[in-house]
Order: C-alpha cells, then sequence, then structure tokens
C-alpha cells in the first residue's frame, strides 16, 4: 500500500465536526490501496469538550500520531497555531524515516495548510489542501477595521498564496469552496490535481448510535405536533432568508401551530448553552418557545443522530451561496426522515433533494429573498401533504450512492493516484 499523512488537530474523541472528514477518508482508503496515518493534536490539549464515544467509529488498527500544544495565550486559541511546530517536527519526522507517499491537510484549522508546504520544502514531499471551509473570505465583523476579524481576513489572503505555492492536489467539498482559490493562484491550474468531494454519509454511524442505546433529551415528543429538527451550525449567509421564513410563520402562525423547529447547536460558541443565534430573530416574531426552540451548544455526535430519530422530519436551511452543500442533507436521508429544505438553487443537494424524492425543497438566489415568504408558505403546504404519505421506502437511495464515505474516498483515492503520477 501507498502511505498518506493525514494532518488534522482535531480527531476523535474530539466532538467537532471537522474531524469526520478526516474519520471517515481514514477508514476506507484501504480500501483502495492507501494506508492512513493521522497526525493530530492530543486530546487533553482541546479547550471543546471531548466525546469519547466516537472513538468507536474508527477503524481497528488504524495509526493515530498524537503530539502536544502549547496552551492558550490570551486569544490565540486556534489549535492549529498552538500545536504547529509540535505537528510539524512528527511529520517531518515519519517523512524522513518512512516511506510516504503524500501528505494530505484538511483545513480549518487554516494556518494548518502551511505545514505542508514547509514539508515540501525540507523533504520534497507532495502536499494536498483539502477546503472543508473557505480561508479567504469575508466572514461577518471582517470590515470593522482593526477588529479580530479584520486581522485574520488580512492574514488569510497573506498566508494562502504561501501554502498553496507548491501543492499538487486541492480538494474541497464542493467546487466553489476552492475555485476562487485557483483564481487567486492561477499557477495552481496547471500544477495542482483539483476535485470536489462532499462530505460522505456513513450508514455505519447510525448502526452504532443505534446499538448505544441514548434517549433524545432536548424535547419530548409531542402528539399532533410536526416536530423538526435543524441540527449544526448556523452559517453567516443563512440569517436572511431565516429572518423571512419567520416572517412568513408570524404572519400565518395559524398554518403553523402543528409546527415545532428545534435547532440544535446552532450557538455562537460550541460549549455556551446561553450562546443564542436563532432566539432573538424568534423573540422578534413571537415564536419563541412555542413554534421555534434553540438549544445553542454543541452536542455530542450519536446525541444529534438521536434527536433526527426522534424528530418527524429534517430541515435543512442552506446559505445564499451557491457553493454550500449541507452534509446535514446525507445525516437526514440516514435517518430516514423527510426532509423540508430552503437551498440556494445552484447547490447540488438541491437536485439530490428532487431527484431522490426524500423531500421538498425551495430554492433561492441572492435577488429572490425578498419573496421567500410567500414562496415558504406554499413549500410548506405541500410538505405537510408529502409527510403524511411519507415512506422511507420511496426515496430512491441510488442517487445517494456517490455521496456515500466509501463512494466519496474512491475518488480522493483516484485523485491521489493522479497525483502521485504527475
Amino acid at each position: 500500500m501507498k502511505k498518506i499523512l493525514i494532518i488534522y488537530p482535531h480527531f476523535p474523541p474530539s466532538n467537532l465536526a471537522g474531524i469526520h472528514r478526516p474519520r471517515l477518508f481514514a477508514q476506507h482508503l484501504p480500501s483502495f490501496g492507501w494506508e492512513p496515518i493521522i497526525i493530530t493534536v492530543h486530546e487533553r490539549f482541546y479547550e471543546e469538550t471531548n466525546d469519547f464515544d466516537l472513538v468507536k467509529l474508527l477503524p481497528k488498527g488504524l495509526r493515530i500520531e498524537k503530539v502536544k500544544a502549547y496552551k492558550r495565550i490570551g486569544p490565540i486559541g486556534d489549535i492549529g497555531i498552538r500545536g504547529f511546530l509540535q505537528l510539524y517536527k512528527k511529520a517531518n519526522s515519519i517523512i524522513k524515516n518512512e516511506m510516504i507517499d503524500f501528505v494530505y491537510i484538511p483545513i480549518p484549522s487554516f494556518y494548518c495548510a502551511l505545514l505542508g508546504r514547509l514539508l515540501h520544502n525540507s523533504t520534497g514531499i507532495k502536499y494536498g489542501i483539502d477546503y472543508i471551509d473557505p480561508w479567504v473570505h469575508n466572514f461577518p465583523g471582517s470590515n470593522k477595521i482593526l477588529s479580530r476579524h479584520w486581522f485574520s481576513t488580512k492574514l488569510a489572503k497573506i498566508l494562502e498564496p504561501i501554502a498553496v505555492r507548491k501543492a499538487s492536489l486541492i480538494t474541497g467539498v464542493a467546487e466553489g469552496y476552492y475555485a476562487p482559490v485557483l483564481q487567486r493562484n492561477p499557477h495552481l491550474n496547471t500544477q495542482a490535481i483539483r476535485g470536489a468531494m462532499p462530505y460522505g454519509g456513513e450508514e455505519n454511524d447510525h448502526t452504532v448510535a443505534t446499538a448505544l442505546q441514548k434517549q433524545p433529551y432536548l424535547f419530548k415528543k409531542v402528539q399532533n405536533k410536526m416536530q423538526f429538527v435543524y441540527a449544526g451550525a448556523m452559517l453567516p449567509k443563512a440569517y436572511e432568508p431565516l429572518e423571512e421564513i419567520f416572517k412568513a410563520i408570524a404572519a400565518n402562525k395559524n398554518q403553523f401551530n402543528d409546527a415545532e423547529f428545534h435547532f440544535i447547536g446552532t450557538g455562537k460558541l460550541a460549549n455556551d448553552p446561553l450562546s443564542f443565534n436563532i432566539k432573538p430573530y424568534a423573540e422578534k416574531y413571537g415564536l419563541w418557545n412555542t413554534i421555534v426552540f434553540e438549544y445553542p451548544k454543541r452536542i455530542p455526535y450519536f446525541d444529534v443522530i438521536v434527536h433526527l430519530n426522534a424528530a418527524d422530519a429534517v430541515f435543512i436551511l442552506g446559505s445564499t451561496e451557491p457553493h454550500y452543500t449541507p452534509s446535514k442533507l446525507y445525516q437526514a436521508i440516514l435517518a430516514e426522515k423527510p426532509v423540508l429544505a430552503v437551498l440556494h438553487e445552484k447547490s447540488t443537494a438541491s437536485a439530490i433533494l428532487k431527484e431522490s424524492n426524500a423531500g421538498i425543497v425551495l430554492t433561492m438566489n441572492e435577488e429572490n429573498i425578498a419573496h421567500l415568504q410567500e414562496s415558504f408558505l406554499n413549500v410548506f403546504s405541500a410538505f405537510k401533504i408529502f409527510i403524511a404519505s411519507f415512506k422511507k421506502e420511496q426515496v430512491n437511495k441510488e442517487v445517494f450512492a456517490e455521496y456515500s464515505a466509501f463512494a466519496v474516498t474512491k475518488k480522493l483515492a483516484f485523485l491521489l493516484e493522479k497525483t502521485c503520477l504527475t
């Protein structure tokens, strides 16, 4: 087998969403002739709450090399910065002492992308960067001069060209995540292999969740109520469509008396149960604790699955950015729940949802946000009819075959082989 170093500073038992990307790649890469070696920071240096149940999802025999990290210094808490030197030393040692064929670095942490360039300079190893999120990006607050986000954006514009300068492979959750990188660094169009791979769904995760026999605790089943779950962080550009949807509900409450929308893990801070993001909007339109509920703190991965299973349906709210493809969609399908989605018309998830007959999708673009209120009312009425006759057997799972973790990893393996041949 060829050997690939995957450098990602968080790994199970970390409960951050990003860990599932390298975890699933590591699980399936051996099926395609690649032996993964994970280099990560030891969990005792994580600032977030760990979830040791996640370790049960790791394949037996997976080699994991854990390093130390420095303690937080003031605002510098990013694990990629605190563990940067130690990650570099461990990777450099392994490359120099073993036959390693490739280094692969999913980001964020964005600063870890620089490890690829440094390791290439010291050993000549080929490296690739996987964009789970865009690096150079205008986040809310980026325009406020001298703010933390302003500095982060300025620094990203300086560091990204350095990190990708010698990259042999550029991938991302969707093409839109790395297309601007190619525009800013046009040499990559000929130098690097490129490819988009969404988050893959893993059916075994749901099997393990069932075996753990956990019970939902955030809400209880209410008779004659249609309970929706939205699980995961809120995107910066999802609040505008969210507010239009809340306006529609507030103006037509009689149509939503039998509905509840439960937002889980949507807070500003992962471990703060009071860092509400949804509540202010729900209170503004008189929906709080009657139709709209929020549980801001991030809960363990298996607990998310349990609450998806307990819900009547899954609510997915996308972004006004066309490249966003929600991994939540695959979790909803694996939970075998009908899906009500509001997505950008160019999102690949929109077409998938329509083709699979797994739910109903309301498409939007940057120009028609103002018309979402009327459209959402119509779609919600149609969804009530859809859910009343929904049977999990009606879902065309073949549409999702190419989005399984196995299929997604197969594509990565193809790109790796292609990269190593160039």
